[in-house]
């Protein structure tokens, strides 16, 4: 029997987010947003560039406020940014001046400040070992490439052990083949870990590779969840026996079908109406002009610590 707090371990209800226009106007952005991820799920947001993909995923980590709705993680709906929600963004975003280690040690000194330096260091030393960094902990970002540079980011990330894990295109800056390795590595570590986790994507294939659902967001302004498709495909997954399935290009069809259909939708919005207050002579000009014309178109504090002072952080 299916447990009711886990089928909704994360909930997205009713998500609106909108931003004022020059004249003073809410625009909204995100309407009407819903979504339910189960626990330890791998569900991929997919959609056209603008759509508000980064924007619901910003939300769900608590750095964008929700103008309306709420979002719920483990029965406890969230206020703001908190270890529970890890991100990996798909810029590496570390400080130049830490090493490998260093920036990884700067999220567990915070959320397991009751630890012992030697708990805190083994737990440090595990996950940059399964991104396989373990030769390169003390490099500076300088001296790392920048699928390396990836590595760490998503070692920090994990080394918090959060309930939730956040990818927000983080292969988007990689070439083909590094792209291709970290994916099987963060695959690997959301089999053993059972990480509950949403990933921004582009790439269709990515999403089909890697995510047990795809969620397909339609348009902006006013984007919503516009289908949602399961991926039935068992855990582990490999990437030669994925690409084989007989089901695989069904998947792939649907998902390119979903978007060319919101690729046209674009081309029937309406024809803006001029602005009041502009006079014929300028509407004249702004018309004989048209062809040339572009449009321009924490941590919380008051987070429990991780681990008391009895309770031991175990390290395989």
């Amino acid at each position: 029997m299916s447990n009711p707090a886990e089928e909704r371990y994360v909930e997205m209800s009713n998500l609106i987010k909108a931003y004022p226009n020059p004249y003073g106007d809410d625009i909204k952005v995100i309407d009407g947003f819903n979504l339910k991820i189960r626990k330890g799920e791998v569900v991929g947001v997919i959609g056209h560039s603008g759509c508000g993909k980064s924007t619901v995923l910003t939300m769900l980590a608590g750095l964008n406020p929700i103008t309306s709705g709420g979002i719920i993680v483990d029965g406890r709906e969230i206020s703001g940014p908190g270890p529970d929600r890890a991100v990996v963004f798909q810029s590496p975003c570390l400080l130049p001046w830490m090493t490998a280690y260093g920036n990884v040690k700067l999220g567990v000194d915070r959320v397991y400040p009751h630890a012992t330096p030697q708990m805190r260091h083994d737990l440090i030393a595990y996950y940059l070992g399964i991104v396989g960094l373990s030769d390169a902990m003390h490099r500076y970002p300088r001296e790392l490439s920048g699928g390396m540079q990836q590595r760490v980011g998503i070692a920090r990330a994990i080394a918090l052990q959060p309930k939730v894990l956040l990818l927000d295109e983080p292969f988007g800056r990689l070439d083909s083949l590094t792209r291709m390795e970290l994916q099987d590595v963060i695959l690997e570590i959301l089999d053993r870990e059972k990480l509950t986790t949403v990933l921004i994507t582009h790439d269709v294939d990515e999403a089909i590779y890697m995510c047990d659902r795809v969620c397909m967001m339609t348009n902006g302004p006013g984007a919503k969840v516009g289908n949602l498709m399961t991926i039935p495909f068992e855990r582990p997954r490999h990437r030669a026996e994925i690409l084989e399935h007989p089901d695989y290009y069904n998947y792939r069809g649907e998902l390119i079908c979903f978007l060319e259909e919101q690729e046209e939708l674009k081309g029937d919005r309406p024809a803006k109406k001029p602005q009041e207050g502009v006079g014929e002579d300028t509407r004249t000009d702004l018309v004989a002009q048209e062809d040339t014309s572009t449009e321009i178109p924490v941590l919380n504090d008051d987070h429990e610590s991780r681990v008391d002072d009895t309770e031991m952080v175990k390290v395989n």
